[in-house]
């Protein structure tokens, strides 16, 4: 096997020309006879005893060839690509160009490689780090998400529905005194105020009470989903069954001592505090990270080929389908319940995809810039956390993974650092 030429044909992209020995090609003929041997019946011999000769002699001198070269191709290209120095972004489109018992094989191969890249004012970036204050309201927000969990749900038998109550509700809608798909219910709760129900539906269930029955009079909105509805004036008829209320606790230390770690409600009050000013100092170093990112992807040149922001992408939507697996959700059951094809999915991932690729691009063209290497004892410790953290050996993790992509990731991790310890922040 051996590369007889390497030609730039266009931006990102080669063609080899690759020539795989009679020899090596007759090796591989023998591999497919053997292969095959036993499927193949030939007059005067059991299934599977005729030899190659007599195969050959009946069916043809080439009728082992595409098995042979589908055996043998594969290797041929991969060792060209790396004798090529080639890094390829896809699998290589390959054209066999003759096939010869005397000289062998000939072939070529259309690569797509990584592209050149440049990149320039990756250190030093000014860049602002607005972090939000902790305000009282906030705070505030933080008791009310306290007060919910310790809600309590009353029966209101003393008075009228108000906004806010939650009704349990028979109904049934009707056109022109006929009941239409899909306006009937029985013990329907809905909370009055919440907007769940076409505008005025709710209000007009305010001022009543449990037990009686009555008619409201709406009209469904002009952009209404249902054709036949939209616009249209209609009649529900109502039965109220019962009305409930949110009783909440007092928000004082004996509240704070049944339902939480602390003794009175202002320890609870400095913890939220010191929480959310940790989130928010989190929220402004993730916001400069992404201006970092931003900018270094401005700052590169580079002509990507199409196919790294397409295999990204396919990747994504396969990291979703692996989510869904765990959850017990296909992806077809997914797409069915948000309504989208395959190429919508996809399409929703694609700017994502794309921002990702460039990033890595000009992340792995920082490390070639700087001389940005991964030590033995790193590329170790980072195997051994993986395998930790996925509860697997770590021959396990090696059948998933090669040293050389590990270092790689490192590497890249290293430049991050690197142009986040060098960014100007005001």
């Amino acid at each position: 096997m051996s590369l007889k030429s390497t030609n730039k044909v266009d931006t990102n992209k080669y063609e080899l020309e690759i020539e795989i020995g009679a020899e090596a090609f007759e090796e591989a003929v023998q591999k497919a006879y053997l292969k095959n041997k036993g499927r193949i019946q030939v007059p005067g011999f059991r299934k599977g005893k005729a030899p190659r000769k007599l195969i050959e002699k009946t069916y043809g001198e080439a009728f082992f060839y595409e098995d042979a070269v589908n055996l043998i191709y594969g290797e041929a290209v991969d060792s060209a690509v790396k004798e090529a120095g080639l890094e390829l972004v896809a699998r290589p489109d390959v054209e066999i160009t003759a096939v010869d018992k005397a000289t062998g094989v000939a072939m070529k191969a259309v690569c797509i490689v990584k592209p050149e890249v440049e990149i320039t004012d990756y250190k030093g970036i000014e860049v602002e780090k607005a972090v939000k204050a902790v305000e009282d309201e906030d705070i505030d927000k933080e008791i009310k998400k306290l007060l919910e969990k310790n809600v309590r749900i009353v029966t209101v038998d003393d008075r009228a529905a108000e906004l806010g109550d939650t009704v349990t509700i028979d109904f049934e809608g009707f056109k022109d005194d006929v009941a239409f798909d899909g306006g009937k219910a029985e013990d329907f709760d809905l909370e009055l105020g919440s907007g769940q129900f076409i505008p005025g539906f709710e209000d007009a269930i305010v001022g009543h009470s449990t037990g009686e029955q009555f008619e409201i009079n709406v009209t469904f909105p002009e952009q209404y989903q249902v054709a036949d509805l939209a616009g249209a004036p209609a009649v529900f008829k109502i039965n109220l069954k019962a009305i409930t209320k949110k009783e909440y606790p007092e928000a004082d230390d004996d509240m704070i001592q049944e339902s939480t770690e602390f003794d009175t409600l202002e320890d609870f009050k400095a913890d939220a505090r010191k929480k959310l000013e940790e989130q928010n100092e989190k929220a402004a170093d993730n916001a400069v990270e992404n201006f970092l990112f931003d900018k270094i992807v401005e700052n590169m040149k580079a002509e990507v080929p199409e196919v790294m922001f397409d295999n990204r992408a396919n990747e994504m939507v396969n990291e979703l389908a692996a989510r869904l697996r765990s959850q017990g959700i296909s992806m077809d059951m997914y797409m069915q319940y948000t309504g989208q094809t395959a190429d919508q999915l996809k399409s929703t991932y694609m700017e994502q995809a794309t921002r990702q690729v460039k990033l890595r691009l000009a992340l792995e063209q920082i490390v070639k810039n700087e001389g940005i290497e991964a030590t033995d004892e790193e590329v170790e410790n980072e195997i051994k956390t993986i395998a930790e953290n996925n509860n697997i050996t770590v021959d396990e993790v090696m059948k998933y993974i090669t040293k050389e992509g590990v270092a790689k990731d490192i590497a890249v991790g290293k430049a991050v650092d690197l142009v986040k310890e060098s960014a100007v922040i005001k």
